[in-house]
């Protein structure tokens, strides 16, 4: 099988791809310019610069897959831009075909929410609101095998843009972490290369389709995620904040989605992919794991 993939320099994208060339995958890598494809190609992937937006060139790149997976984002205002070219390209190019077609998204779209299964109404921050639109387009799509990844936030190995931002927290006058918040909010959480596993699986499962919520079941506190943080950055420890703090520090719709309080099991996952999360949990990471070189 031959999967076109978008986002394979990115923290999530970087460990698809190095699952699927594990699993003996012809791996197409969506690149940007010849940077990245010199990097893709080191490990063994086929490159293609093409710019995402470029609907004809997008099309013909996809017509010679038979599968796609998108997580390339630029993190910014255009995100929602950047998925919806994505989308068209995609259902044009897969259409009546049934291929497979799995796209990233996160745990974030269900707002303050205990108890996140597939069945849970989207309650979006506005930072996110513009994903369940395009996401719906993917998942009534009958022409593709289309899958959406609702993923806990993503750690492992030394990234993650939330990991990074927990370790650069501010200190008090003691040298302690400040939370985000007051610190009791839990997270969903899982560890990248249990995502890239997740993917793959669902690649291969042609039962597999609409949305999956992926999360390794741990919920940490964000007070349990900075006390282990401190221990890495040799702070005395952390100190609960505010969410005025929180706001001040990131900006409002930023912080609105660290604030939130949220868990999940990913049972729909267990259950029909017999997918299990190997991986140690994010704060062990930070105490003894990849966070503290």
């Amino acid at each position: 099988m031959n999967v076109a993939l978008t986002g394979s320099t990115g923290f999530i994208g970087s460990h698809i791809l190095d699952d699927l060339l594990e699993h003996g995958y012809d791996v197409t890598a969506l690149v940007r310019d010849d940077d990245q494809a010199t990097k893709v190609a080191a490990i063994g992937a086929t490159p293609v610069v093409v710019d995402l937006y470029d609907r004809q060139g997008l099309e013909s790149t996809l017509s010679n897959a038979d599968a796609a997976i998108h997580t390339a984002s630029p993190g910014d205002a255009t995100s929602a831009n950047l998925d919806s070219a994505v989308v068209d390209a995609v259902t044009d190019a897969f259409a009546d075909t049934g291929k497979p077609y799995l796209q990233i998204s996160g745990s974030w779209i269900y707002g303050n929410n205990t108890d996140i299964s597939e069945e849970s109404p989207i309650n979006a921050p506005a930072m996110v609101s513009w994903k369940e639109p395009i996401e719906e387009r993917v998942l009534d799509d009958s022409g593709i095998r289309g899958v959406v990844v609702t993923s806990g936030t993503a750690y492992g190995d030394g990234g993650g843009g939330v990991p990074e931002l927990i370790l650069g927290s501010p200190r008090d006058d003691a040298g302690n972490l400040i939370m985000l918040g007051t610190g009791q909010q839990h997270w969903c959480t899982v560890h990248a290369a249990d995502i890239a596993d997740f993917f793959r699986r669902a690649l291969e499962d042609e039962s597999a389709q609409g949305r999956y919520v992926i999360s390794n079941g741990l919920n940490p506190t964000v007070a349990e995620l900075t006390e282990a943080a401190a221990v890495t950055d040799g702070a005395p420890g952390a100190v609960a904040g505010s969410d005025q703090e929180a706001k001040a520090r990131l900006g409002d719709a930023f912080a609105a989605v660290l604030l939130l309080d949220q868990a999940s099991d990913a049972a729909k996952a267990r259950a029909e992919l017999d997918w299990r999360p190997t991986r140690p949990g994010l704060a062990d990471e930070f105490r003894e794991g990849s966070y503290r070189t």
